[in-house]
């Protein structure tokens, strides 16, 4: 039995995936607010070369060389496992394999639009990128790929995972990153929220208006998002077309795929060259999105146009939201805690082509804890949530005697998720609702 797929170097993918080249139906256009001109305001915030792919319908846009150099120096491509431990504890019939993405050096899948997005800017003549982070996995891989690019970064890191996980701004300052607790006193925006509500534990949509006014301050910085936008996810499609190549080399053929879902990167780019297949009538599979019950985005937000941030510097995208002033409640998977959703995921939603569901804070830490000890590896918070779903599928498998084969996409580590653990373990965390 083969436990690890490992691909070369050389089987590194040379080409991003684009879903906007096979999506069903037109992808609704973003809008204006009323008296207002946010599309015009765009290349004023974004790198002109990520906002070009963006909106770009090619089914297929070429990874430059230098780009793909970087994915195989930092540790691309990254190994699928069978979770043959996980199985033997569950005693199901089902086969349960995990793309390992916590293998990166900043320990998830976020590092490969960082390194695209950071090269991008750097090529423009961009000396500062500003961002904002949840959990602190983007903001490390963004510092880290600036660094590397040798331009400077400023984080906005959501207060509450400012507090609840200090080293990963440890880990952001090792990489000459500049972090701010949003909301902060670097902006008006900050400032205005901190008047109003000065023990607010803060969200992503605040922590993307700081980012995204830092930015319109001066014309060499341009501001970089983590998730959200199609061309994040189009780079994190270099996991899901290894996915593919590896499976092949098995000869297995997935029968049910899940990841978790905050803004869609890890989501879509482990799944949109599967769930190309669905759309085309040549797949099966079904497509499981993960997220928690606190911040139910999928499952009961509303199919509409909203702001992508809390003040509206955006323009308005239609996707699925709880409301772009929601602040969700401070669960554990900070970087889940968005209240809206990418576009193009939102729409395959709204299709039936994505089966959304959520899930409890102590269940997915009960899932992780028992995936640890089966596997070896300790899990994310946001990682927690496929892997509880994956058991659930798992466990279906046993009762109906069904030989599946699940593929979960491993999205992140949990060793600077230490505080979380251990409130599970000692009785002490709350649960969501």
């Amino acid at each position: 039995m083969q436990y690890r797929i490992d691909l070369s170097n050389d089987e590194v993918p040379t080409k991003w995936y684009n879903i906007n080249a096979d999506l069903p139906v037109e992808l609704p256009a973003p809008k204006n607010s009323e008296g207002k001109d946010q599309i015009g305001t765009l290349p004023q915030i974004f790198v002109n070369e990520c906002l070009n792919q963006e909106f770009a319908t090619d089914r297929y846009i070429s990874i430059p060389k230098e780009v793909r150099e970087l994915y195989q120096r930092l540790g691309r491509p990254t190994p699928l496992v069978r979770a043959r431990g996980l199985e033997e504890k569950l005693n199901t019939p089902a086969k349960i394999y995990y793309k390992r993405e916590d293998t990166s050096p900043t320990g998830s899948h976020k590092l490969n639009s960082a390194i695209a997005q950071a090269y991008y800017a750097k090529k423009e003549g961009i000396e500062r990128i500003t961002t904002e982070t949840g959990a602190g996995q983007w903001g490390t891989a963004l510092s880290l790929a600036a660094s590397m690019m040798g331009i400077d970064c400023t984080v906005y890191m959501v207060r509450v995972s400012y507090d609840q996980k200090p080293f990963r701004k440890t880990i952001m300052q090792l990489y000459d990153g500049e972090v701010h607790a949003s909301p902060s006193e670097h902006t008006e925006v900050g400032r205005k929220v901190l008047a109003e509500h000065p023990d607010t534990p803060g969200s992503l949509g605040i922590a993307i208006s700081e980012a995204v006014e830092d930015a319109l301050t001066d014309e060499k910085v341009k501001y970089t998002l983590g998730s959200v936008l199609n061309h994040v996810i189009l780079h994190q499609t270099t996991i899901g077309q290894e996915i593919k190549l590896q499976l092949e080399k098995v000869e297995e053929e997935p029968d049910t795929m899940i990841a978790c879902v905050g803004g869609g990167s890890n989501f879509g780019g482990s799944l949109f060259p599967f769930i190309k297949d669905k759309i085309q009538g040549n797949s099966d599979t079904e497509f499981i999105a993960v997220e928690p019950s606190a911040c139910p985005t999928l499952t009961q937000g509303e199919y509409r146009y909203d702001f992508g941030d809390e003040v509206g510097f955006t323009p308005l995208l239609k996707m699925f939201t709880l409301g772009h002033n929601f602040v969700a409640p401070s669960v554990h998977a900070g970087g889940l805690r968005y209240h809206g959703m990418n576009t193009q995921v939102s729409l395959l939603r709204d299709l039936g082509y994505i089966k959304p569901v959520a899930v409890h804070q102590r269940d997915v830490f009960a899932a992780g804890k028992m995936f640890a000890m089966c596997e070896g590896v300790i899990p994310a918070p946001e990682t927690n949530h496929a892997i509880k779903a994956a058991i659930d599928e798992a466990k279906k498998c046993k009762e109906t005697g069904e030989e599946k084969t699940i593929v979960v996409n491993f999205s992140g580590h949990g060793l600077m998720d230490f505080k979380g653990y251990a409130s599970y373990m000692d009785g002490s965390m709350e649960n969501s609702k």
